[in-house]
């Protein structure tokens, strides 16, 4: 995600505040590991996966464009 093309911003803090899940409620229910949702937190995730991207939008109920957005340069 190189910042000369824009980059993308993962709106998941928010949407799991908005939840009101604890992290380790949403670990388990999303089938995530701790230190892949600390990734998609703190922005250090560098390769999307599709499956963790679905876990996410089904235990949120939420669409892939409430969780991804693009931000041009």
């Amino acid at each position: 995600m190189t910042e000369e093309r824009g980059s993308i911003e993962i709106h998941l803090k928010e949407l799991l505040e908005k939840t009101g899940l604890s992290k380790n409620k949403f670990c388990q229910r999303a089938e995530l590991q701790r230190s892949q949702l600390n990734g998609y937190l703190n922005g250090t995730i560098t390769r999307l996966d599709t499956d963790v991207l679905v876990r996410i939008c089904d235990t949120l109920d939420c669409t892939i464009a409430d969780l991804l957005e693009y931000k041009p340069r």
